[in-house]
């Protein structure tokens, strides 16, 4: 009777604790709906990982949606709705935010799912299209009409990119009208996706550094690309010796291609550290009227949480364009003379005129 008894009683356990441990799992995955409180010595490892990416369409602390996983390992193609029913089917698990095989916890080859930052990628790119679509019917409505309103802040900005960013950093007229396309899509799309971080409930992709990375490695292409396309194979070559003898090619043409690399390398991770920081900044301060939960931190945190958020605000700007004119200022360098080949060659003609 006795053994009975407690056998029951270890069954009853067995099964409190499996319950107890499924609501801490469901509480960790599902947490950004903010229905329980944090306690205070976890606010800033909360507030920190909100600033990560997500497998949810997240807005403040509610969550929006659960976006697709899509997983290629092992020679196979996995796609799930949600991570749920990844987990669900017992081949990955969630472990810190990311998918990880249930069988040794090791990350899949590929992930391509959706994510947090993806969506607002997404939303970025239909911001752009939506006022550059309006922009242009309003050009082809009343095309001598002085622009006004969105028109005009457009306008404001295509110019100031071509006459203070390109122009005077390619040093060619023809190649500027050429890339123009380029970098105007550069800085408007680094410039959204920067302002989308700043407002409330909102992420900023250019915050993860898959997202800058990738800006890199387009203008890496670009400035490679025009260069051997402008100057040639062999003039691009040669260019690896940096202007130095022949002789010295063992030492200077490693070096110049590390330079190759490091240039776009620099430029993914001067936006990504600088988008990060002043975040991790502005949720530290916020994040200390909740810790010590007092009056007076709340009143010395407020004012300098407002002054980051103005500092960050001169940020958004500012790395838009940072960015933009460095990978102008590399073009121009990797073209060299040969950028000015096409103004010399107008002012002869005018000359000859």
């Amino acid at each position: 009777m006795n053994s009975d008894k407690l056998l029951a009683d270890n069954d009853t356990e067995h099964q409190h604790a499996q319950q107890g441990h499924a609501a801490d799992h469901s509480a960790e995955a599902h947490g950004e709906q903010g229905s329980e409180s944090v306690p205070p010595d976890k606010v800033f490892d909360h507030l920190l990982g909100e600033l990560g990416d997500h497998y949810t369409l997240t807005l403040f602390n509610y969550r929006i949606a659960e976006l697709p996983v899509i997983l290629v390992d092992q020679g196979s193609l996995h796609v799930y709705p949600n991570h749920t029913a990844m987990e669900h089917a017992g081949l990955y698990t969630m472990a810190h935010h990311k998918p990880v095989r249930v069988a040794d916890h090791e990350r899949p080859s590929l992930d391509f799912s959706v994510t947090n930052f993806v969506v607002f990628q997404w939303v970025g790119m239909l911001i752009l299209l939506l006022a550059f679509i309006s922009v242009k019917n309003k050009y082809k409505k009343n095309p001598n009409r002085a622009p006004r309103g969105l028109q005009n802040a457009v306008e404001v900005f295509v110019v100031y990119v071509r006459d203070n960013i390109v122009r005077p950093n390619v040093g060619s007229d023809r190649i500027t009208r050429q890339l123009l396309p380029y970098f105007l899509s550069l800085f408007f799309f680094i410039l959204v996706l920067n302002v989308l971080g700043l407002i409330p409930g909102g992420h900023s992709a250019t915050g993860a550094i898959g997202v800058t990375a990738g800006l890199a490695i387009t203008a890496f292409f670009i400035i490679n690309i025009t260069a051997i396309k402008e100057a040639g194979i062999g003039a691009w070559f040669h260019h690896l010796l940096g202007g130095a003898p022949w002789w010295l090619a063992p030492i200077m043409v490693p070096i110049e291609i590390i330079g190759l690399f490091a240039k776009p390398f620099a430029l993914a991770v001067r936006l990504f550290a600088n988008m990060t920081a002043g975040h991790i900044v502005l949720v530290a301060l916020i994040g200390l009227i909740f810790f010590f939960q007092t009056p007076f931190v709340a009143a010395v945190s407020t004012p300098f949480s407002i002054f980051i958020y103005a500092l960050e605000t001169l940020v958004v700007f500012l790395q838009a364009y940072i960015f933009t004119m460095l990978t102008a200022v590399f073009v121009g360098l990797a073209l060299g003379d040969h950028a000015h080949d096409d103004h010399e060659h107008h002012a002869v003609m005018i000359e000859h005129v």
